[in-house]
């Protein structure tokens, strides 16, 4: 007979994501231990393995939940103006304050993604290829024409963007809503400014 699910699985495993991370961030992937992980989330080792068979898969498991949770949120959005300046000003907005309180899970995407097998980094890979996507899409709208379907072009200003946006937190983490608001406006003057 199968065994149940206990009623606060999914908090626990929330639970244990957010204190790997958070491990993984301070001292590196490669250096954390199990034991480590167990002691951070305040469980045994043994619960820790009831969740996952070994630290790949919690990297994986971290990792897929900050990147489809934020796909879904920010692709997700929708808008109340046709302005797709002010589009991209809610999309930049809404990453950066996605980021509040997840900068461990994407510190340790930056650091560790690439421990993982090439099967994983693919669908963790999807999930950035659908935020680019959304992105150059609306950056597709704002550049002048002659760029317009110009793909390496809207790509590399979307990069651009993400890569503002996705160092935020080494110098600012702490930002409150207004702040991120703030410096979504300059990110998107600089773009909207410079193409």
């Amino acid at each position: 007979m199968a065994r149940t699910i206990a009623k606060d699985h999914s908090e626990k495993r929330t639970a244990i994501l957010k204190s790997s991370a958070d491990l993984f961030a301070a001292e590196g992937y490669g250096r954390a231990t199990m034991s480590q992980i167990a002691a951070a989330c305040g469980v045994s080792k043994a619960n820790i393995y009831h969740y996952y068979d070994g630290k790949e898969s919690l990297l994986f498991d971290i990792l897929d939940s900050h990147l489809s949770e934020l796909r879904d949120q920010i692709c997700g959005l929708t808008f109340d103006n046709d302005n797709p300046k002010e589009q991209l000003f809610e999309i930049t907005s809404a990453l950066l304050l996605a980021y509040e309180g997840s900068d461990a899970a994407h510190k340790v995407q930056i650091n560790a993604f690439s421990v993982l097998p090439p099967d994983q980094q693919n669908i963790l890979r999807g999930y950035q290829r659908d935020l680019v996507k959304f992105v150059q899409d609306r950056i597709a709208r704002i550049v002048p024409p002659e760029h317009a379907e110009n793909t390496s072009y809207l790509r590399d200003i979307s990069m651009s963007l993400f890569a503002m946006v996705n160092w935020h937190f080494q110098w600012d983490g702490k930002a409150d809503v207004d702040r991120r608001r703030a410096y979504a406006r300059t990110i998107c003057q600089l773009i909207c400014s410079g193409s």
